[in-house]
Protein backbone atom coordinates (compact mmCIF):
# COMPACT_ATOMS: atom_id res chain seq x y z
CA UNK A 1 0.00 0.00 0.00
CA UNK A 2 1.40 3.40 -1.02
CA UNK A 3 -0.94 5.77 0.81
CA UNK A 4 -4.32 6.17 2.50
CA UNK A 5 -6.81 8.73 1.15
CA UNK A 6 -9.46 9.64 3.72
CA UNK A 7 -12.09 12.24 4.58
CA UNK A 8 -12.51 10.81 8.08
CA UNK A 9 -10.34 10.02 11.06
CA UNK A 10 -6.72 9.35 10.20
CA UNK A 11 -5.84 5.66 10.64
CA UNK A 12 -2.68 4.63 12.44
CA UNK A 13 -0.78 3.09 9.54
CA UNK A 14 2.83 3.10 8.45
CA UNK A 15 2.21 4.85 5.12
CA UNK A 16 1.44 8.46 4.18
CA UNK A 17 -2.12 9.63 4.94
CA UNK A 18 -3.70 12.10 2.50
CA UNK A 19 -6.51 14.18 3.97
CA UNK A 20 -9.44 15.41 1.88
CA UNK A 21 -11.70 18.17 3.17
CA UNK A 22 -15.22 16.87 2.71
CA UNK A 23 -16.16 13.98 0.44
CA UNK A 24 -13.52 12.47 -1.82
CA UNK A 25 -14.92 13.50 -5.20
CA UNK A 26 -13.55 14.51 -8.56
CA UNK A 27 -15.15 17.31 -10.65
CA UNK A 28 -17.35 14.96 -12.69
CA UNK A 29 -19.05 13.40 -9.65
CA UNK A 30 -22.81 13.86 -9.21
CA UNK A 31 -25.02 12.53 -6.44
CA UNK A 32 -26.90 9.31 -7.13
CA UNK A 33 -25.35 8.52 -10.48
CA UNK A 34 -24.88 4.91 -11.53
CA UNK A 35 -21.29 4.42 -12.69
CA UNK A 36 -18.83 1.64 -13.25
CA UNK A 37 -16.00 1.17 -10.79
CA UNK A 38 -13.50 4.01 -10.84
CA UNK A 39 -9.77 3.54 -10.50
CA UNK A 40 -7.58 6.11 -8.78
CA UNK A 41 -3.95 5.98 -9.91
CA UNK A 42 -0.94 7.99 -8.80
CA UNK A 43 1.11 9.90 -11.35
CA UNK A 44 4.84 9.20 -11.32
CA UNK A 45 5.79 12.40 -9.51
CA UNK A 46 9.00 12.65 -11.53
CA UNK A 47 9.32 16.41 -11.13
CA UNK A 48 6.87 17.14 -8.32
CA UNK A 49 4.30 15.77 -5.91
CA UNK A 50 2.28 12.85 -7.36
CA UNK A 51 -1.34 13.57 -8.31
CA UNK A 52 -4.28 11.19 -8.06
CA UNK A 53 -5.95 10.52 -11.41
CA UNK A 54 -9.41 8.97 -11.92
CA UNK A 55 -9.99 6.37 -14.65
CA UNK A 56 -12.77 3.98 -15.62
CA UNK A 57 -12.33 0.52 -17.07
CA UNK A 58 -13.40 1.95 -20.44
CA UNK A 59 -10.64 4.56 -20.47
CA UNK A 60 -8.08 2.02 -19.28
CA UNK A 61 -9.08 -0.67 -21.78
CA UNK A 62 -9.54 1.67 -24.75
CA UNK A 63 -5.83 1.70 -25.74
CA UNK A 64 -5.81 -2.09 -26.18
CA UNK A 65 -7.05 -1.73 -29.77
CA UNK A 66 -3.84 -0.33 -31.29
CA UNK A 67 -3.54 -2.63 -34.27
CA UNK A 68 -0.93 -4.95 -32.74
CA UNK A 69 -1.57 -8.52 -33.88
CA UNK A 70 -1.22 -10.75 -30.81
CA UNK A 71 -1.22 -14.51 -31.27
CA UNK A 72 -3.29 -16.72 -28.98
CA UNK A 73 -1.37 -17.82 -25.92
CA UNK A 74 0.79 -14.71 -25.70
CA UNK A 75 2.81 -14.46 -22.50
CA UNK A 76 3.11 -10.86 -21.32
CA UNK A 77 5.35 -9.27 -18.75
CA UNK A 78 6.40 -5.81 -17.66
CA UNK A 79 8.97 -4.15 -15.45
CA UNK A 80 6.20 -1.81 -14.26
CA UNK A 81 4.34 -2.16 -10.98
CA UNK A 82 0.80 -3.21 -11.97
CA UNK A 83 -0.62 -0.68 -9.49
CA UNK A 84 0.73 2.09 -11.76
CA UNK A 85 -0.78 3.11 -15.09
CA UNK A 86 1.87 1.45 -17.28
CA UNK A 87 1.68 -1.88 -15.46
CA UNK A 88 -2.11 -1.88 -15.22
CA UNK A 89 -2.31 -1.37 -18.99
CA UNK A 90 -0.30 -4.52 -19.61
CA UNK A 91 -2.22 -6.53 -16.99
CA UNK A 92 -5.55 -5.60 -18.60
CA UNK A 93 -4.22 -6.32 -22.04
CA UNK A 94 -3.10 -9.81 -21.06
CA UNK A 95 -6.36 -10.60 -19.24
CA UNK A 96 -8.75 -9.19 -21.85
CA UNK A 97 -6.76 -10.74 -24.68
CA UNK A 98 -6.85 -14.24 -23.21
CA UNK A 99 -3.10 -14.43 -22.57
CA UNK A 100 -1.10 -14.83 -19.40
CA UNK A 101 1.27 -12.58 -17.51
CA UNK A 102 4.46 -12.89 -15.49
CA UNK A 103 4.47 -10.30 -12.71
CA UNK A 104 7.52 -8.35 -11.61
CA UNK A 105 8.61 -7.68 -8.05
CA UNK A 106 10.45 -4.56 -6.80
CA UNK A 107 12.53 -6.74 -4.48
CA UNK A 108 13.75 -9.09 -7.24
CA UNK A 109 17.16 -8.58 -8.84
CA UNK A 110 16.99 -7.67 -12.53
CA UNK A 111 19.04 -10.74 -13.48
CA UNK A 112 16.64 -13.05 -11.60
CA UNK A 113 13.61 -11.41 -13.21
CA UNK A 114 15.09 -11.77 -16.69
CA UNK A 115 15.93 -15.41 -16.06
CA UNK A 116 12.36 -16.02 -14.92
CA UNK A 117 11.02 -14.36 -18.07
CA UNK A 118 13.18 -16.68 -20.15
CA UNK A 119 11.96 -19.78 -18.30
CA UNK A 120 8.35 -18.64 -18.73
CA UNK A 121 8.69 -18.14 -22.48
CA UNK A 122 7.60 -14.50 -22.35
CA UNK A 123 6.66 -13.14 -25.79
CA UNK A 124 5.72 -9.49 -25.04
CA UNK A 125 7.66 -7.28 -22.59
CA UNK A 126 7.29 -3.60 -21.70
CA UNK A 127 9.15 -1.08 -19.56
CA UNK A 128 10.62 2.40 -19.49
CA UNK A 129 13.84 3.16 -21.40
CA UNK A 130 15.57 3.22 -18.00
CA UNK A 131 14.22 -0.25 -17.21
CA UNK A 132 15.62 -1.51 -20.50
CA UNK A 133 19.01 0.17 -20.02
CA UNK A 134 19.27 -1.57 -16.66
CA UNK A 135 18.24 -4.89 -18.21
CA UNK A 136 20.83 -4.59 -20.98
CA UNK A 137 23.55 -4.27 -18.33
CA UNK A 138 22.76 -7.82 -17.14
CA UNK A 139 24.13 -10.92 -18.92
CA UNK A 140 20.77 -12.55 -18.10
CA UNK A 141 19.13 -10.49 -20.85
CA UNK A 142 20.34 -13.22 -23.22
CA UNK A 143 17.78 -15.56 -21.63
CA UNK A 144 14.88 -13.54 -23.05
CA UNK A 145 13.67 -13.85 -26.66
CA UNK A 146 10.53 -11.71 -26.92
CA UNK A 147 8.61 -11.15 -30.13
CA UNK A 148 7.52 -7.68 -28.99
CA UNK A 149 9.43 -5.11 -26.93
CA UNK A 150 7.77 -1.86 -25.86
CA UNK A 151 9.10 1.31 -24.26
CA UNK A 152 7.06 4.12 -22.71
CA UNK A 153 7.10 6.59 -19.84
CA UNK A 154 10.31 8.38 -20.87
CA UNK A 155 11.90 9.67 -24.06
CA UNK A 156 13.12 6.74 -26.17
CA UNK A 157 16.34 8.06 -27.70
CA UNK A 158 18.04 6.49 -30.69
CA UNK A 159 20.75 4.90 -28.57
CA UNK A 160 18.35 2.72 -26.55
CA UNK A 161 16.30 1.82 -29.65
CA UNK A 162 19.46 0.69 -31.47
CA UNK A 163 20.67 -1.23 -28.42
CA UNK A 164 17.38 -3.14 -28.17
CA UNK A 165 17.40 -3.89 -31.89
CA UNK A 166 20.86 -5.44 -31.51
CA UNK A 167 19.86 -7.39 -28.38
CA UNK A 168 16.60 -8.69 -29.87
CA UNK A 169 17.12 -8.80 -33.66
CA UNK A 170 13.92 -10.77 -34.27
CA UNK A 171 11.67 -8.56 -32.15
CA UNK A 172 9.21 -5.82 -33.00
CA UNK A 173 10.52 -2.76 -31.10
CA UNK A 174 7.90 -0.10 -30.31
CA UNK A 175 7.90 3.05 -28.23
CA UNK A 176 4.60 4.55 -27.09
CA UNK A 177 3.51 7.93 -25.82
CA UNK A 178 1.28 7.58 -22.79
CA UNK A 179 0.64 9.34 -19.51
CA UNK A 180 -1.55 8.55 -16.52
CA UNK A 181 -3.75 11.55 -17.36
CA UNK A 182 -3.90 11.37 -21.17
CA UNK A 183 -3.78 7.60 -21.62
CA UNK A 184 -2.06 5.97 -24.58
CA UNK A 185 -2.00 8.34 -27.56
CA UNK A 186 0.12 6.51 -30.15
CA UNK A 187 3.08 4.20 -30.63
CA UNK A 188 5.95 4.17 -33.10
CA UNK A 189 7.41 1.02 -34.65
CA UNK A 190 9.81 2.28 -37.32
CA UNK A 191 12.93 2.00 -35.14
CA UNK A 192 13.48 5.76 -35.02
CA UNK A 193 13.36 8.20 -32.13
CA UNK A 194 10.54 10.74 -32.16
CA UNK A 195 7.39 10.27 -34.21
CA UNK A 196 6.17 11.13 -37.73
CA UNK A 197 4.43 14.48 -38.24
CA UNK A 198 1.50 12.50 -39.68
CA UNK A 199 0.58 11.56 -36.10
CA UNK A 200 -0.16 15.22 -35.39
CA UNK A 201 -1.77 15.72 -38.78
CA UNK A 202 -4.27 12.97 -38.01
CA UNK A 203 -3.25 10.27 -40.49
CA UNK A 204 -4.34 6.98 -38.95
CA UNK A 205 -4.38 8.25 -35.37
CA UNK A 206 -6.91 7.02 -32.79
CA UNK A 207 -6.55 10.10 -30.61
CA UNK A 208 -6.66 13.79 -31.43
CA UNK A 209 -3.19 15.26 -30.93
CA UNK A 210 -1.98 18.81 -31.37
CA UNK A 211 1.03 20.92 -30.46
CA UNK A 212 0.39 24.19 -28.63
CA UNK A 213 3.39 26.43 -27.90
CA UNK A 214 5.63 23.41 -28.33
CA UNK A 215 3.64 21.24 -25.88
CA UNK A 216 1.78 18.04 -26.77
CA UNK A 217 -1.99 18.09 -26.12
CA UNK A 218 -4.17 14.95 -26.35
CA UNK A 219 -7.92 14.34 -26.51
CA UNK A 220 -9.52 10.88 -26.74
CA UNK A 221 -11.85 8.44 -25.00
CA UNK A 222 -8.73 7.10 -23.25
CA UNK A 223 -8.07 10.22 -21.18
CA UNK A 224 -8.92 10.09 -17.49
CA UNK A 225 -12.02 11.58 -15.87
CA UNK A 226 -10.03 14.10 -13.84
CA UNK A 227 -7.87 14.57 -10.79
CA UNK A 228 -9.06 14.00 -7.25
CA UNK A 229 -9.60 17.60 -6.20
CA UNK A 230 -8.88 19.28 -9.52
CA UNK A 231 -9.68 19.65 -13.21
CA UNK A 232 -7.73 17.67 -15.78
CA UNK A 233 -8.40 19.17 -19.19
CA UNK A 234 -9.46 22.46 -20.72
CA UNK A 235 -12.98 23.29 -21.85
CA UNK A 236 -12.29 21.66 -25.22
CA UNK A 237 -11.33 18.33 -23.65
CA UNK A 238 -7.64 18.43 -24.57
CA UNK A 239 -5.14 17.39 -21.90
CA UNK A 240 -1.94 19.43 -21.68
CA UNK A 241 0.65 16.68 -21.17
CA UNK A 242 3.53 19.00 -20.24
CA UNK A 243 5.76 17.16 -22.74
CA UNK A 244 7.65 19.47 -25.08
CA UNK A 245 8.30 18.52 -28.71
CA UNK A 246 10.26 20.04 -31.57
CA UNK A 247 9.66 19.50 -35.28
CA UNK A 248 12.65 18.70 -37.47
CA UNK A 249 11.70 18.02 -41.05
CA UNK A 250 8.85 15.51 -41.25
CA UNK A 251 9.30 14.28 -37.68
CA UNK A 252 8.68 15.50 -34.14
CA UNK A 253 11.14 14.84 -31.31
CA UNK A 254 10.54 15.00 -27.58
CA UNK A 255 12.86 17.45 -25.82
CA UNK A 256 11.75 17.18 -22.19
CA UNK A 257 9.21 18.03 -19.53
CA UNK A 258 8.14 21.66 -19.19
CA UNK A 259 8.55 21.68 -15.40
CA UNK A 260 11.91 19.88 -15.52
CA UNK A 261 13.87 22.63 -17.30
CA UNK A 262 17.24 23.78 -15.90
CA UNK A 263 17.72 27.56 -16.08
CA UNK A 264 21.39 28.34 -16.84
CA UNK A 265 21.75 32.12 -16.79
CA UNK A 266 18.38 32.56 -18.51
CA UNK A 267 19.00 29.79 -21.08
CA UNK A 268 16.76 26.70 -20.96
CA UNK A 269 18.28 23.24 -20.75
CA UNK A 270 16.20 20.07 -20.79
CA UNK A 271 17.89 17.21 -18.89
CA UNK A 272 16.55 14.59 -21.31
CA UNK A 273 18.21 16.29 -24.28
CA UNK A 274 21.65 16.25 -22.64
CA UNK A 275 21.11 12.66 -21.41
CA UNK A 276 20.34 11.54 -24.97
CA UNK A 277 23.59 13.06 -26.24
CA UNK A 278 25.66 11.49 -23.45
CA UNK A 279 23.98 8.11 -24.06
CA UNK A 280 25.23 8.17 -27.67
CA UNK A 281 28.78 7.67 -26.43
CA UNK A 282 29.73 3.99 -26.77
CA UNK A 283 31.10 3.76 -23.21
CA UNK A 284 27.92 5.03 -21.50
CA UNK A 285 25.07 2.75 -20.42
CA UNK A 286 22.80 5.31 -18.73
CA UNK A 287 23.04 8.96 -17.64
CA UNK A 288 21.20 11.28 -15.28
CA UNK A 289 21.40 15.06 -15.77
CA UNK A 290 20.52 17.43 -12.97
CA UNK A 291 20.85 21.08 -11.90
CA UNK A 292 23.73 22.12 -9.64
CA UNK A 293 23.48 25.52 -7.98
CA UNK A 294 25.84 28.23 -9.23
CA UNK A 295 26.42 31.69 -7.71
CA UNK A 296 27.02 33.09 -11.20
CA UNK A 297 24.34 31.58 -13.46
CA UNK A 298 21.89 30.30 -10.84
CA UNK A 299 22.43 26.73 -12.03
CA UNK A 300 24.77 24.67 -14.17
CA UNK A 301 24.33 21.28 -15.79
CA UNK A 302 25.72 18.26 -13.93
CA UNK A 303 25.70 14.64 -15.06
CA UNK A 304 26.03 11.22 -13.46
CA UNK A 305 26.94 8.30 -15.75
CA UNK A 306 27.03 4.53 -15.50
CA UNK A 307 29.61 3.09 -17.88
CA UNK A 308 29.16 -0.03 -19.94
CA UNK A 309 30.86 -3.20 -18.82
CA UNK A 310 34.38 -3.34 -20.19
CA UNK A 311 34.78 0.42 -20.63
CA UNK A 312 38.56 0.83 -20.72
CA UNK A 313 40.80 3.48 -19.25
CA UNK A 314 40.78 5.69 -16.17
CA UNK A 315 37.63 7.73 -15.71
CA UNK A 316 39.52 11.01 -16.18
CA UNK A 317 40.14 9.97 -19.76
CA UNK A 318 36.52 8.91 -20.24
CA UNK A 319 35.33 12.22 -18.78
CA UNK A 320 37.48 14.11 -21.29
CA UNK A 321 35.99 12.00 -24.11
CA UNK A 322 32.46 12.72 -22.91
CA UNK A 323 33.08 16.45 -22.71
CA UNK A 324 34.50 16.49 -26.22
CA UNK A 325 31.54 14.39 -27.39
CA UNK A 326 29.11 16.91 -25.85
CA UNK A 327 30.95 19.98 -27.19
CA UNK A 328 30.52 18.68 -30.72
CA UNK A 329 26.74 18.31 -30.28
CA UNK A 330 25.52 20.87 -27.73
CA UNK A 331 25.70 24.66 -27.33
CA UNK A 332 27.96 25.98 -24.57
CA UNK A 333 25.27 26.54 -21.92
CA UNK A 334 24.06 22.91 -22.20
CA UNK A 335 27.50 21.39 -21.57
CA UNK A 336 27.87 19.49 -18.28
CA UNK A 337 30.00 21.47 -15.83
CA UNK A 338 30.69 18.22 -13.94
CA UNK A 339 30.47 14.55 -14.92
CA UNK A 340 30.60 11.90 -12.20
CA UNK A 341 30.87 8.15 -12.52
CA UNK A 342 28.31 6.28 -10.40
CA UNK A 343 27.62 2.58 -9.97
CA UNK A 344 23.86 2.94 -10.50
CA UNK A 345 21.14 5.51 -11.09
CA UNK A 346 18.03 5.43 -8.96
CA UNK A 347 14.65 4.86 -10.60
CA UNK A 348 11.36 5.90 -9.05
CA UNK A 349 8.32 3.66 -8.55
CA UNK A 350 7.29 4.18 -12.18
CA UNK A 351 10.65 3.08 -13.56
CA UNK A 352 11.77 6.57 -14.55
CA UNK A 353 15.02 8.29 -13.63
CA UNK A 354 14.50 9.84 -10.18
CA UNK A 355 15.23 13.54 -10.71
CA UNK A 356 14.47 14.68 -7.16
CA UNK A 357 15.66 13.18 -3.91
Amino acid sequence: MDAVLTDGAEPAVGVPVIRSDGAVRHPGWTAGRAVETEWVLFTSGTTGRPKMVVHTLSSLAGPLDDGLAVAAGAVWSTFYDIRRYGGLQILLRSLLGGGSMVLSSPDEATSDFLARLGRSGVTHVSGTPSHWRKALMSPAVAAVSPRYVRLSGEIADQAILDSLSRAFPGSDIAHAFASTEAGVAFDVRDGKAGFPASVIEGAGGKAEIRVVDGTLHVRSSRTSSGYIGGLLSGSDGFVDTGDLVERRGDRYYFVGRREGVINVGGQKVFPEEVEAVIAQHPKVQIARVWARKSPVTGAVVAADVVLRAGADGAFEGVRAELLQHCRARLPRWKLPATIRRVSSIELNASGKVARRA
